[in-house]
């Protein structure tokens, strides 16, 4: 028997932001304070199966889940990410953009960002000349 998705049967009360296409939630699991999932209402895998007012709609919500961020947590960056695919680890059949907000000293070195999806290749500053790439 299938396993129902989380995602399309959120209560109500999960949900911080919504439009007609999109929602805005706080994560169930977060890696920070104030960590928020953006999703689609419909229920789509990939982020690349979105409509263009889907897309739309989700980063309209990215930016208000942003505002709220700011006047709730007060972060000093963010991380900004979707897992597509289960080879990138998508462990939840539902689109959902990650917005995680970042504090001073919550990493003792932050260089990198998403790229430490991949530790062994995440360090590139440390690699020859030091050259971003």
């Amino acid at each position: 028997m299938p396993t129902a998705c989380p995602f399309c049967a959120l209560p109500a009360a999960r949900i911080v932001h919504a439009n007609a296409l999109a929602v805005v939630v706080r994560d169930a699991f977060p890696v920070s304070p104030g960590h928020t999932l953006v999703l689609p209402r419909r229920h789509v895998q990939s982020f690349f199966d979105l409509e263009p007012a889907e897309h739309r709609a989700l980063f309209d919500l990215l930016g208000l889940a942003r505002r709220t961020l700011e006047q709730d947590v007060q972060p000093a960056g963010y991380n900004i990410g979707i897992n597509d695919g289960t080879a990138a680890g998508q462990t939840v059949a539902h689109l959902h953009v990650h917005l995680i907000p970042r504090f001073p000293g919550d990493r003792s070195d932050p260089r990198g960002g998403v790229r430490w999806v991949l530790p062994q290749r995440a360090d590139y500053w440390s690699i020859g000349d030091g050259e971003s790439r």
